[in-house]
């Protein structure tokens, strides 16, 4: 399996793992995998309140796995790394491109 379909394999995973089970909260994971966007998002209502909003953002650029948004307490960028993920094929997007290079995972 070529990098790109295992990456896109992992992402699909991964997604799947994270999204709870609920009553009153969908979880949706959103794949595009022509583009290669990969989101989980929530939708419903908890307490009378609406609830919507992303929880989880990658996309693969340039063949590396690019983590958009965490919205989860766990370290994705390590859950990745324990799927196989090589740290140099990690960037943490959301991170200003000048405090990139002070990490572990990839600049860009």
């Amino acid at each position: 399996m070529d990098s790109l379909s295992s990456y896109q394999d992992t992402i699909k995973k991964l997604l799947e793992n994270l999204a709870p089970p609920s009553d009153e909260i969908e979880s949706q994971i959103i794949t595009d995998t022509e583009h290669d966007h990969y989101q989980l998002t929530q939708v419903g209502w908890k307490n009378n309140r609406r609830v919507y909003g992303c929880v989880l953002h990658l996309d693969i650029k340039d063949q590396k796995i690019w983590i958009q948004h965490n919205g989860t307490e766990l370290d994705i960028a390590q859950e990745l790394v324990n799927r196989g993920i090589p740290k140099q094929q990690i960037v943490i997007g959301f991170q200003s491109p000048f405090k990139r290079q002070f990490t572990e995972f990839a600049v860009a």
